[in-house]
């Protein structure tokens, strides 16, 4: 066989086809920048009882720093031992008074601590003073890599939280029966009632401060947020 028969024709595009692929591209085209150009719809406000709802798991939020995790743990453990099971007696009587002082003491600072988060994404703990804030584990005496620790001051808020926190550490000891047994055996009839009320309008009043006035630190014992 020649050269010639071996070769195949090449297949010839006709000028009727290729001008009927061009205006279906450019429609394609033309489709996707009309969907890229349709704004998208906005999105509704919140309602009114959505409102409500969020500012209710709000305000629950920030009564999660009344006391100290940490502290009323330690108080739910060591009361029963202390007390002997509200069986007190003369050496039992002082050491749980001083145990509750203590626990008290912890409610007042704990208020002062406050949290960081560094450059690093660790979040580093300390103590806030009058110009500042003073961590306690940050590695680098120079403090690179920290924002500024100057809005961490103490504040007069940072005060009311603490005597607050006191205040609840103290009607939720009030209210503890191995308390009650050990410090009021047999209390009169007026002392009784102040026991079982006092407590509940103590803890109602502290309560509305918090949601009201609520804490922004999240330092040691506190429950930590997402931000922090």
């Amino acid at each position: 066989m020649s050269e010639a028969s071996n070769l195949r024709p090449r297949p010839v595009i006709s000028k009727q086809q290729s001008q009927s692929e061009a205006p279906t591209t450019s429609s394609s085209s033309i489709s996707i920048n009309r969907e890229a150009e349709t704004p998208k719809s906005p999105s509704r406000p919140p309602t009114l009882s959505q409102r409500a709802i969020s500012q209710t798991l709000t305000s629950t939020a920030n009564l999660a720093n009344l006391l100290p995790t940490g502290t009323l743990l330690a108080f739910q453990l060591l009361m029963p031992i202390f007390t002997n099971n509200g069986s007190c007696d003369s050496a039992t009587r002082p050491m749980t008074l001083i145990l509750l002082l203590l626990l008290a003491l912890s409610c007042f600072l704990a208020s002062f601590t406050d949290s960081v988060k560094a450059s690093d994404g660790q979040v580093y703990y300390g103590f806030a003073t009058f110009k500042g804030m003073f961590l306690f584990d940050y590695p680098d005496p120079s403090g690179s890599g920290l924002p500024d620790l100057s809005k961490y001051r103490i504040r007069f808020i940072d005060g009311v939280h603490a005597v607050v926190s006191v205040l609840v550490f103290g009607a939720i000891a009030l209210r503890d029966k191995n308390v009650l047994n050990c410090f009021y055996p047999m209390p009169e009839h007026g002392t009784q009632e102040v026991l079982n009320i006092a407590p509940v309008g103590i803890g109602l009043i502290c309560s509305l401060l918090f949601v009201v006035f609520p804490t922004r630190r999240h330092g040691i014992g506190y429950p930590i947020t997402s931000g922090k």
